[in-house]
């Protein structure tokens, strides 16, 4: 109840300076990708329960001749690149916050075709509410192989507490602007995760 009544207040007292973000952004990707201005994907979020997931758009949707999806490293954008590396593709995700589907600190809510593929260690990471940040993105962020990541999920599970959150809040900044982990090495975005071991 009290990490609730937190994510709110942050979230309200930061909505003012917030919107014209959210709406020069908005302009922004509508110029440079297109529409639709959002990205909008089921995720599941605590005790599984799958929800609707808002992000600012940072991929066109390029297909090849059969019609698939070209590889995330030629639909993403340059200036994709930038929303990705300054996190400002995540701002619509506050509505998730307002919502109670997500909180502002958490495990980062992964794809929906992850959960049968989960040990059932890793799978704790859903006895919380996902976070727009998390100890695993403070700690490696994309570039953590797949097991050290849900291990930071889980252990934040375990250690959770509001000195914990503001730790980690605060720590996402220098992240931030240090723009550190934000993609998987070798890769555009981040890589599959197949199972344990991956």
């Amino acid at each position: 109840m009290l990490k609730r009544a937190f994510d709110l207040l942050l979230v309200l007292i930061a909505l003012p300076l917030v919107l014209p973000v959210l709406l020069l952004t908005a302009i922004a990707v509508r110029l440079f990708i297109g529409s639709p201005v959002l990205f909008r994907q089921p995720r599941p979020g605590r005790n599984g329960k799958v929800f609707t997931l808002r992000k600012f758009r940072s991929m066109t949707d390029a297909r090849d001749a059969d019609g698939a999806p070209l590889p995330d490293a030629e639909r993403l954008t340059r200036f994709g690149r930038f929303l990705r590396a300054s996190s400002l593709d995540e701002l619509p995700s506050l509505l998730n916050v307002l919502r109670g589907e997500m909180s502002l600190v958490g495990p980062r809510p992964l794809l929906v075709d992850y959960l049968p593929l989960y040990s059932p260690g890793q799978a704790r990471r859903h006895d919380v509410r996902p976070g727009l940040t998390g100890w695993a993105q403070v700690n490696g962020r994309n570039d953590l192989s797949w097991d050290d990541r849900l291990a930071l999920d889980v252990w934040y599970v375990d250690h959770r507490s509001l000195w914990l959150d503001i730790r980690i809040l605060f720590m996402t900044v220098g992240r931030v602007l240090g723009r550190r982990g934000v993609s998987a090495p070798g890769s555009a975005t981040m890589t599959r995760f197949d199972g344990p071991g991956s």
